[in-house]
């Protein structure tokens, strides 16, 4: 038998198609996020998702792990937006995983505005490797036509200068570049947590580490199924999902983007309280 995942792509659009029909008919019955697990991109969430699915108390969206409706999609409305979650039923809580959230300008207002007593969960990652393997996935994704890392991230300042201002002042505006050749900027991180811990407060941002999570699953999969007061579980095993391969950074360029990421990783100690694992 062919697991969803796998079916042809056909397929999957078809079912999708169908399915967001019902969902928007039965909007009204249906369960909107009491969590998010908002990024980073390229930061281990689909391997976070995946862990977190199967809780028993715990529904996932119908079709795939991220709706991207505070960001992109924001114009389709909530009755769009809750046809993607199951019936209400029971005390299960509902989630979906979008790594843009956290970058986007104006998706944190929107949550905190739509879904008042919203968690959210951030997984970070060392941001240099976090920001090769966005390129990695842009160019294989067609999203990227600047195959080298390193001319990607020059033009990076051009491509997004005034782009973050447009999205703000034309909320119906969809930048290509901030979505998709965000490298350096989405690793600063600290920036990013400090509107988070502004708009939802520090004890409804639940943060933790790629590296932790890969590392030792156990105790960081522990600490999340605690912030969100769901009953003790752990699926059957960890698995790292969607890893890109390829050859790594030469060292003089991973030493440069470490300098430039310095400033960036010692705000985010200062803000957290805890230096994070790529520069214990």
């Amino acid at each position: 038998m062919i697991s969803r995942r796998d079916a042809p792509q056909w397929v999957k659009e078809g079912g999708r198609t169908v399915s967001r029909t019902a969902g928007r008919l039965s909007s009204g019955l249906r369960m909107l996020p009491d969590f998010l697990l908002v990024g980073t991109q390229r930061g281990g969430t689909t391997s976070l998702f995946r862990a977190l699915a199967p809780h028993p108390e715990v529904a996932p969206p119908n079709l795939h792990k991220g709706v991207h409706y505070f960001d992109v999609n924001y114009a389709r409305g909530q009755d769009w937006y809750r046809g993607h979650f199951p019936l209400r039923r029971g005390s299960r809580l509902a989630f979906e995983s979008a790594g843009y959230y956290m970058h986007h300008p104006l998706a944190p207002e929107r949550i905190a505005a739509d879904l008042p007593g919203v968690k959210l969960l951030v997984l970070l990652r060392e941001p240099v490797e976090r920001a090769y393997s966005a390129h990695k996935h842009e160019v294989a994704r067609g999203f990227e036509t600047e195959t080298s890392f390193e001319r990607a991230i020059e033009l990076e300042p051009e491509r997004l200068a005034g782009e973050a201002s447009r999205i703000r002042n034309e909320p119906g505006y969809l930048s290509h570049s901030h979505r998709h050749h965000s490298y350096l900027d989405r690793g600063h991180y600290a920036e990013q947590l400090e509107v988070l811990f502004k708009l939802f407060g520090r004890d409804r941002v639940h943060v933790a580490f790629a590296e932790d999570f890969f590392s030792e699953p156990e105790p960081c999969y522990d600490a999340i199924v605690d912030f969100l007061g769901l009953p003790r579980w752990r699926p059957s095993a960890f698995e790292r999902h969607n890893a890109r391969p390829g050859s790594p950074l030469p060292p003089g360029l991973h030493e440069r983007l470490t300098e430039h990421f310095a400033p960036h990783d010692d705000r985010l100690t200062a803000l957290l309280g805890e230096v994070p694992p790529w520069r214990r």
